[in-house]
């Protein structure tokens, strides 16, 4: 699904990488379970993380279809690697390049972009997550500035990451007209990072708690006019989805191969099982979810590159690319029968890292209602 000649180099380039330094690597990130700092910084030198950015400012002058691109094909050679881009690149960079002073962007900004300081979004609580009314975490104005208490949790990067893009409540009458975006760096006295979390999955993406204990920050790190949090946080939220879609799509592609590489490998009964029509269906099942998941996301991506408004398309291309990753990475499983149960195969990685998927960006349960509402219901 070629659109333009940028989007040909960007996935030629990317393929690449990935075939050449991710796959190759996988298996060893994956066990080492922590933050691949090295080849993060690769990623950063081809300068990815300004993707979405002007060039006048620092960035790549892509679009959201050439991040989503991106995010796909290094979540075909590893879940984990594509999150952790897909945060620098959208979630945590976002809010400060179009809200922060000059001097913030210049030594945070820049550098993130360089990949020599690394980003991350504060969203969830431990009694907010899909109620985000509910934020509890305060920041109170005074002469000096705005004093913050409270804590965040599932903060991907968090015990890696120099800055922190917290969404925090300034009045709490007001519900969501009081939410407000306030950028907090790590070295801020009062920040406090957990350890890292125990995960099931995409084990290299490093997940943790903070806690803000009278933290003092000034005036101008609200990031957007005040009342204004929520709706800067929805300008982004179609491409959050379709961003989650993509790296779908790129674990999808990957069980895909490797079911499919497989069924040629394995012979039972005098025969290799790519003969055996119940091998074939399930195959044929997880190609068809693969071109659809393709059609639903990419069809988003082009109406957010064209400013219309796409919350609907993004919705349904999250909704049905994870879930269609989740069967991808269960079918695998089966395909490879016992040997899908070893730690030597990719197929337990695919089948690990693909619950990452259902979470962010809406759980099913907050998206198919709205798509119920949105379709006439």
């Amino acid at each position: 699904m070629l659109r333009s000649d940028a989007e040909g180099l960007v996935r030629k380039n990317m393929a690449r990488f990935v075939d050449s330094e991710v796959i190759p690597r996988a298996k060893e990130i994956d066990e080492k379970g922590q933050f691949p700092m090295e080849m993060f910084r690769e990623v950063g030198k081809m300068g990815v993380f300004g993707i979405r950015y002007p060039k006048n400012k620092g960035g790549a002058g892509g679009n959201t279809t050439l991040y989503c691109i991106i995010c796909e094909e290094l979540a075909r050679g590893l879940m984990s690697l594509g999150a952790i881009t897909a945060m620098q690149c959208l979630m945590g960079t976002n809010f400060l390049f179009h809200f922060g002073t000059d001097e913030l962007r210049e030594k945070y900004f820049l550098p993130a972009m360089r990949a020599e300081k690394i980003a991350c979004f504060c969203l969830t609580e431990p009694e907010a997550g899909s109620d985000l009314g509910n934020v509890g975490t305060l920041a109170t104005r005074t002469d000096d500035g705005y004093l913050v208490n409270g804590m965040k949790t599932w903060v991907t990067n968090g015990p890696v990451a120099d800055f922190f893009t917290v969404l925090c409540q300034t009045d709490p009458e007001k519900k969501f007209r009081g939410l407000n975006f306030f950028f907090i760096p790590k070295e801020t006295p009062g920040v406090s990072v957990s350890q890292p979390f125990a995960l099931l999955g995409t084990r290299t993406t490093p997940i943790s708690e903070l806690a803000f204990s009278n933290v003092l920050i000034p005036h101008e790190h609200m990031l957007g006019q005040e009342g204004r949090g929520m709706n800067n946080l929805m300008t982004i939220l179609a491409e959050i989805r379709t961003m989650t879609a993509a790296l779908a799509i790129g674990l999808q592609r990957a069980a895909l191969h490797d079911s499919i590489q497989y069924a040629h490998e394995r012979a039972q009964f005098g025969k290799t099982i790519s003969n055996y029509q119940l091998i074939q269906a399930k195959i044929a099942n997880m190609a068809v979810d693969l071109e659809a998941s393709h059609l639903l996301t990419y069809k988003a991506t082009r109406m957010i590159d064209k400013k219309m408004d796409a919350i609907k398309e993004a919705s349904m291309a999250k909704y049905f690319a994870t879930e269609a990753a989740c069967s991808a990475g269960d079918q695998i499983t089966r395909i490879f029968g016992a040997y899908a149960y070893s730690m030597e195969y990719p197929a337990q990685r695919y089948y690990r890292d693909n619950r990452f998927l259902l979470y962010g960006g809406g759980t099913h349960e907050i998206l198919l209602p709205n798509i119920a509402r949105w379709v006439g219901l």
